[in-house]
């Protein structure tokens, strides 16, 4: 058998696609020979065989192990393949080759601590009690050797993250944590074993945050105890020096001094790395020793600055790198990680009051003699540019943008330096920008400093400046004007990068000095605009691109609109000097350029009806429709640009159509023909915007010019990105110029509007569209039985509403099911008594339609979004409940969710077993639920008291309470609020979004209208007993 499987083995691997497949085959056809599993276990043993075919044999045994091993695994096929005498074999084989047994090929015992955590996922504890105890006997042996200990502390470290029970990890938990202890401080082993053994203790965490809630104080506890010993080890690591550090040549070898120099960093990594999980779980419990980790670490980044310049500043030493264990081990992880704990003590109390009282001591000189300049100094040495990235952005500006977008940057040392300043911008406000320009002034005055010391110091003004213009806070007079001298010395420098940042800084201050600074402003804007078309850098010009975003909102109009023409010339010229059709990993450039585009049309928007502004807009994104964020901003842009010149008259409505219609089909024209579906999406989404929008009347000729596109992508496509705008477009063309809608005719088949539009609605309402494109589909067929009536539908308009009915029955998605009930919602307000009689004698599928269509819209009247949608909905319930007809009140719906608290969380598995189980009400009872609910709704969710109001205040005004032990997300247990419902609150919510619902006195007003009159009937008061006491305390609120 394993000459038979290593044969396979080696096929598997064959260049021959053909022999490597019949080998797949085969191998699964040897399933179900009981000798399989074992033969691959024994091939993975043998120290004979090629690693290459020991790691495939282990590879195929994980598969088979999850699939025919244990009907717990995610991947089992159905049949259980192995015996249980085998599965002790192969249990105790592939132990002993992650573990014990000593083989030179690291890569074969890692996977077979893969195929052993598998095992464990299924068979810990109960098949496999003495997995653990062998672990911690292997782990607890001085006499172990280092694979065996690298081995068992992998398989552990697997078993931690996934094996675990709350009860059989408390059993062990002080043993293991016991035995971790010792690897970790055991000097004897090596410092990257050492560091596995943390990074096993940090797991643990995972699982103690997990049960704290149900056992709180013995965790807390455990926790003290634990500490007590670890925090002496954390400490006296993290103040060790670093050992002598490796040569470039030598820094990759296995050699003594880089093994020593990895481990070493990748041990004081892991300490980090669990310190800031501590804080995350118990941050009570690191508080006290807070002061003294602050200043070790500070003390730690200060002594390693040199050497952190060396590697990555001047020289270019690989970064980001782990090894096969997924430990990081190199400088500047260390150097990350340690400024964002700095970062996370600042807050501590006991740190926080330290440093306070140091400033207030300093009094005056604060900015330039107190611990304030030496941690700028420390962030500013940090921030400067890498030969990596300096490489990097010179060959692709996309790179050097995505850091000042921060939406595909990487976290690195420079970037977690800016966020080390805005912190400290939080606290001291205009103290740090002091600071800095102290900072700045030191830097500059220096001739012997480089021009990355320099560009570092301007690149952590402009985060702390970009923070302080988020939260609308302005810098003085004078502190901008001194910042301005050093951007003025800066973009006259011959060095790229510093120039650039000379431009963007420039851009982030304009927005943060006062009017004063107005006339500077102006000459940065202009110098940008200069700088975009003459400047020979391209990393200058993009970041003047960049800058003009942050200028053109930062003056007044009368400053910025004679400027305007020369700034979309500038970007236009720049775009067609570039290919931006080429693909990239990252559309940083795209997206800056659509972004400053966009707030330079918004300077004045007409400025698209005389200038190619529109054109080089839609440009930009068509060489990017694949790009999410890219075509957002031209979307949102291109609504606000419509929106503002269709309020300016409709003349100037005509203009805009003339100009973009053309653009917006052609580009339909060109994805179909291209087959490129995300720009035919774009485009239509871009023509939802423009019919959304609109004036009204619409312009001569625009349901002409528009609806033979959207008819024939309606009709072909099931591409939800396109089925939705597009119908949307249709709906807001019925409903701006109903008259014009009906005058257009199928040039192809002569068809009139209407006709078109039914067959539109009954496609979407077929079984070929899922509910995710059909989402608009209830609306558009709501306005078309509005507008039209049953004049002009005739005899369609009973089809389309069985139609609508049927679909509804079927409908899983909540908004579409909403679109569709809004049909029937919107028909009852105007003829309650005909939709009743209608969905009574309709049939669906051998079933009257009012229970099917009145039960799905009760259960789904409480999810609905959107003000007026709501609203309709309301009204349209309480006019059926008035209607008081008794076919209603026959029909039975869906009522409370019966609870069944069995003290225990519910897993996915339980709840597919036991699905949730409800009451049954009369549709009638139902209505006066739905309502009473609304009732609290429209009052604004739920009335906030001042005890909340009080709270919600507290909860924006100060951080410290990150390191007090309260669960994070609860302010208050008596107020019984959570942090996500008041800042819900703070926020005004949305409806669509949030879920939280806005006070709408209207809507209130006429419940309570509702409720007053409906008391009054006799029926009424046999409902009332059947409402739960919440709901009835409600209504007895009402007086």
């Amino acid at each position: 058998m394993e000459q038979e499987l290593l044969s396979l083995l080696a096929d598997t691997q064959s260049s021959v696609a053909d022999t490597r497949k019949a080998a797949e085959l085969q191998l699964l056809r040897l399933y179900s020979n009981e000798t399989f599993p074992l033969a691959l276990a024994a091939i993975a043993s043998h120290d004979s065989v090629p690693t290459n075919l020991r790691q495939s044999a282990l590879s195929v045994l994980r598969t088979f192990i999850a699939a025919a091993w244990s009907p717990v695994l995610d991947e089992y096929k159905g049949q259980v393949l192995v015996s249980d005498d085998n599965k002790v074999q192969i249990r105790r084989a592939l132990l002993e080759l992650a573990t014990v047994k000593e083989t030179p090929e690291r890569k074969v015992k890692s996977s077979a601590s893969f195929a052993v955590s598998k095992i464990a996922s299924a068979d810990f504890p109960e098949q496999w009690a003495e997995l653990l105890p062998t672990l911690l006997q292997i782990i607890n042996d001085a006499n172990s050797t280092a694979g065996a200990l690298h081995g068992a502390l992998k398989v552990l470290l697997d078993l931690v993250d996934t094996g675990f029970s709350e009860e059989q990890f408390f059993n062990v938990a002080r043993d293991l944590v016991t035995s971790l202890f010792n690897v970790a401080t055991n000097e004897s082993r090596k410092p990257i074993l050492r560091a596995l053994a943390v990074a096993v203790f940090r797991a643990c965490f995972d699982t103690l945050e997990m049960v704290l809630e149900q056992h709180k104080t013995a965790v807390k506890q455990f926790m003290d105890e634990v500490l007590n010993g670890w925090s002496p080890f954390f400490i006296a690591t993290l103040k060790a020096p670093l050992p002598q550090a490796p040569s470039e040549f030598e820094e990759s070898k296995d050699s003594e001094i880089p093994s020593q120099w990895r481990g070493v960093i990748g041990l004081k990594l892991q300490v980090v790395k669990t310190l800031m999980k501590i804080r995350m779980v118990f941050p009570g419990l690191m508080t006290p020793q807070s002061p003294v980790y602050f200043s070790t670490i500070w003390t730690e980044l200060s002594n390693i600055q040199s050497t952190y310049h060396g590697f990555y500043i001047e020289e270019e030493r690989q970064g980001r790198l782990e090894d096969v264990d997924g430990l990081p081990y190199t400088l500047d992880f260390l150097v990350l990680e340690e400024l964002d704990l700095i970062q996370t003590l600042l807050k501590a109390p006991p740190v926080k009051a330290e440093l306070q009282q140091q400033l207030q001591h300093a009094g005056q000189a604060a900015a330039t003699s107190s611990w304030l300049p030496e941690i700028l100094k420390l962030a500013g040495s940090y921030a400067q540019i890498t030969s990596e990235e300096e490489g990097l952005w010179d060959i692709d500006v996309n790179l050097f943008l995505s850091e000042e977008t921060s939406v595909t940057a990487n976290y690195t040392p420079r970037t977690c330096s800016g966020d080390l300043v805005i912190k400290l911008g939080e606290w001291l406000k205009n103290t740090a920008v002091e600071g800095l320009h102290a900072h700045l002034n030191t830097v500059f005055s220096d001739p012997s400093s480089t021009w990355k010391a320099r560009e570092s110091a301007l690149y952590i003004l402009s985060q702390i400046l970009r923070d302080f213009n988020e939260v609308s806070q302005q810098v003085p007079a004078g502190l901008a004007n001194g910042f301005s001298n050093f951007i003025q010395f800066a973009i006259q420098q011959e060095e790229e990068f510093l120039r650039a940042r000379g431009y963007l800084a420039a851009g982030v201050l304009c927005q943060v000095a006062d009017e004063s600074f107005q006339q500077t402003a102006v000459s940065y804007l202009e110098a940008s605009l200069k700088a975009v078309t003459e400047d020979p850098s391209e990393v200058v010009r993009v970041s003047c691109i960049r800058a003009l975003q942050d200028l053109m909102p930062s003056l007044p109009s009368s400053a910025t609109v004679p400027l305007q023409a020369a700034a979309i010339s500038a970007l236009s010229d720049f775009i067609s000097s570039h290919d931006i059709s080429e693909h990239s990993d990252s559309d940083d450039l795209k997206v800056t350029l659509a972004e400053t585009l966009r707030d330079t049309i918004m300077v004045n928007p007409s400025v698209v009806l005389s200038s190619n502004a529109i054109d080089v807009l839609f440009n930009i994104a068509s060489n990017g429709p694949t790009n999410f964020q890219l075509t957002m901003i031209v979307t949102e842009a291109f609504e606000d640009i419509v929106e503002n010149i269709s309020e300016q008259g409709p003349e100037f409505f005509v203009r805009l159509c003339e100009k973009v219609l053309p653009s917006l089909t052609g580009a339909i024209d060109v994805g179909n023909l291209t087959q490129e579906n995300a720009l035919t999406n774009f485009a239509a989404d871009l023509i939802r915007a423009l019919a959304e929008r609109a004036s009204e009347p619409l312009p001569s000729g625009f349901v002409e010019a528009v609806m033979p596109k959207l008819n024939r992508l309606l009709l072909d496509s099931t591409d939800a990105e396109l089925i939705r705008p597009a119908t949307e477009a249709v709906r807001h063309m019925l409903s701006h110029d109903f008259n014009q809608f009906v005058s257009w005719r199928d040039p192809d088949n002569g068809k009139e509007a209407i006709e078109v539009a039914l067959i539109i609605i009954d496609r979407l309402l077929g079984p070929a569209v899922d509910d995710n494109a059909a989402t608009e589909v209830g609306q558009l067929a709501a306005e078309l039985v509005e507008r039209a009536g049953s004049e002009r539908l005739g005899p369609y308009l009973p089809q389309l509403l069985q139609a609508v009915a049927q679909r509804l029955a079927t409908a899983q998605q909540a908004q579409f099911i909403q679109s569709l009930i809004l049909v029937f919602a919107r028909l009852t307000l105007v003829s309650a008594r005909e939709v009743v009689d209608f969905l009574s004698q309709v049939n669906i599928g051998g079933q009257s339609g009012l229970p099917i269509v009145l039960s799905k819209w009760l259960e789904n009247s409480v999810n609905f979004a959107g003000y007026d949608e709501i609203k309709q909905n309301i009204i349209a319930l309480a006019t059926l409940y008035n209607l008081e007809d008794p076919r209603i009140s026959q029909v039975q719906v869906k009522g409370d969710l019966i609870i069944q608290d069995t003290g225990r969380i519910r897993t996915r598995s339980q709840a597919r077993k036991n699905p949730d189980q409800y009451t049954t009400v009369t549709a009638p009872l139902k209505i006066i639920k739905v309502l009473v609910e609304e009732l609290a709704a429209a009052s604004g969710n739920k009335e906030i008291d001042a005890a909340t109001a009080a709270a919600l205040e507290e909860e924006g005004s100060d951080e410290d309470d990150e390191w007090e032990d309260v669960p994070g997300n609860t302010l208050d247990l008596n107020l019984g609020v959570t942090k996500q419902e008041l800042m819900a609150f703070g926020e005004g919510g949305s409806e669509s979004v949030f879920g939280v619902r806005k006070r709408d006195d209207e809507t209130q007003g006429f419940l309570l209208d509702f409720f007053r009159n409906a008391s009054t009937k006799p029926d009424f008061q046999q409902l009332f007993t059947s409402l739960t006491p919440a709901e009835q305390e409600k209504l007895h609120s009402l007086g």
